[in-house]
């Protein structure tokens, strides 16, 4: 499991997640929470390249519960 990053927010729909680093995540990369249990893809990369943000398609109810938690790909 490797650390994609912290949610911030929800903007449009989508968790907002701000990357630790410029490490690369591919579009429809899948992340988890800290259960291991699906919480979205990445449909989206924006910001600056050595500190960005992802934007994450929820696949949860109530995806505002995720904001100020870590998530992680399983890779």
């Amino acid at each position: 499991m490797k650390r994609a990053g912290t949610a911030v927010g929800i903007a449009q729909g989508v968790v907002v997640v701000r990357m630790p680093n410029g490490d690369e995540l591919t579009l429809g990369t899948e992340l988890v929470d800290d259960s291991l249990d699906t919480v979205g893809h990445v449909v989206d990369l924006f910001g600056p390249v050595d500190r960005p943000y992802l934007a994450v398609s929820p696949t949860v109810e109530n995806p505002a519960l995720l904001v100020g938690n870590p998530l992680y790909t399983q890779t």
